[in-house]
């Protein structure tokens, strides 16, 4: 109570805030402060940050002092292994997060406009829409634009929308996944994913058609992780027909060593009829792997084109993403 009757403690104890916000733009906080509590945030060790930074942990320590100077508050706490952000850290890394987006962002534009179409693009999609939708996109607007630098990731809804939020991507081709605020996102469903069962050439199962959900239950299964549309839409079936859910697993991401295990071996994996149609298409990979020819559908919940809500997209990504737009009709 003493400290409220004397205007010097109050000074001493609380530096006084002028309500124009401008405190923090003569502060001294730089772009490497805002780069060092994104990667704290990320990685949640102040070595890995440092790595990240290309800086030594000394240092990485001296500049989360600076930065804890200057605000007044503690960013972060230490734990026994590593550190976790306080609120006032979640909150300053959240900003930052949007500061380095923009900047990132006005040196793409400026590098475009010095290189006319130019620029860059990231995005990230779901294996369906990669190949059907994305690859066919890219080839076009590179053919138009050949300057332009395209990275694309194929992951689960799960990975890459936690990108999309992260700023590592400008848009995704995905489905918002049910743990997120839909309300982060502004989305557009285009397309509807359909699969089909995956097998080896000269699959006891591919020797007769019409094949029924119960004579798949002894064999391996090669399924994505539990929380995947796919899986979702698979295990359905199941449950829908009182059949029992293999139990001879192997849960894998990777599309490639799910291929690899149908290919030498006995196993059914679920994958979009997009993804069979390429690997046994001459012009795919013409592989040696078969469809089986069910008696039953297996549809997946729609895929979208999903941006952050409010997020400027550059030149480059904006042109890319209404081609695709405009392709789906």
């Amino acid at each position: 109570m003493a400290a409220l009757g004397n205007p010097t403690a109050v000074s001493n104890s609380y530096r006084e805030m002028p309500g124009d916000g401008e405190t923090l733009l003569r502060s001294g906080l730089s772009l490497r402060h805002m780069r060092m509590i994104v990667a704290l945030d990320d990685h949640g060790r102040v070595s890995a940050a440092a790595q990240v930074m290309n800086i030594s942990q000394p240092a990485a320590s001296r500049m989360i002092s600076e930065m804890e100077a200057v605000l007044e508050v503690k960013l972060c706490e230490r734990l026994p292994r590593g550190i976790t952000l306080t609120p006032y850290g979640k909150a300053l890394a959240r900003r930052a997060r949007s500061i380095l987006l923009e900047m990132r962002e006005v040196d793409r534009e400026i590098s475009e406009l010095k290189a006319g179409k130019g620029g860059s693009v990231f995005l990230g999609a779901v294996t369906a829409p990669a190949i059907e939708l994305a690859v066919p996109a890219i080839r076009e607007i590179r053919r138009i634009y050949p300057r332009i630098e395209i990275t694309m990731q194929v992951e689960t809804s799960n990975v890459l929308a936690r990108e999309l939020i992260a700023t590592r991507h400008d848009f995704i081709i995905a489905r918002i996944p049910d743990d997120l605020n839909p309300r982060l996102f502004e989305s557009r469903v285009i397309g509807v994913e359909k699969a089909c069962l995956i097998v080896r050439r000269g699959h006891p199962l591919t020797k007769g058609e019409g094949v029924r959900l119960e004579e798949t239950a002894a064999y391996d299964w090669v399924f994505q992780s539990g929380g995947s549309p796919l899986r979702q839409a698979m295990e359905s079936n199941f449950l829908n027909r009182n059949i029992a859910l293999p139990d001879r697993i192997l849960n894998t991401s990777s599309l490639l060593l799910t291929l690899v295990m149908v290919a030498q071996s006995d196993a059914i994996a679920p994958v979009s009829v997009q993804v069979a149609k390429f690997i046994q298409n001459p012009d795919g990979l013409a592989g040696a792997i078969d469809v089986v020819q069910t008696e039953f559908d297996i549809e997946v919940r729609p895929y979208s084109l999903i941006t952050v809500k409010n997020r400027v997209l550059s030149p480059a990504a904006k042109m890319l993403h209404d081609f695709i737009l405009r392709e789906v009709g």
